[in-house]
């Protein structure tokens, strides 16, 4: 199964959130906490559906407890690789 890259996930996270110009996802984010980049709890869940229907992980119910970017990119493609 293909990983989880940072661009997708990106796209992925975009499509939760809908096109909310107040979330900007450019730049470097993978470290910023998901509230900083306007991420409520529905879109995080959002965000989880979507990689799970993807990628086969489901994340729905750890997504609270991962903090940015980055951690859940980490948390998926170690998923993956498992």
């Amino acid at each position: 199964m293909a990983t989880l890259t940072f661009d997708r996930l990106k796209e992925i996270l975009r499509t939760s959130a809908g096109e909310d110009e107040g979330i900007n996802l450019d730049g470097d984010i993978i470290g910023t906490p998901f509230g900083m980049l306007g991420y409520d709890s529905l879109a995080l869940l959002e965000t989880a559906a979507l990689i799970k229907r993807e990628y086969g992980i489901d994340v729905t119910d750890d997504i609270a407890e991962i903090e940015t970017p980055g951690a859940l990119l980490g948390y998926v493609n170690d998923k993956i690789a498992a």
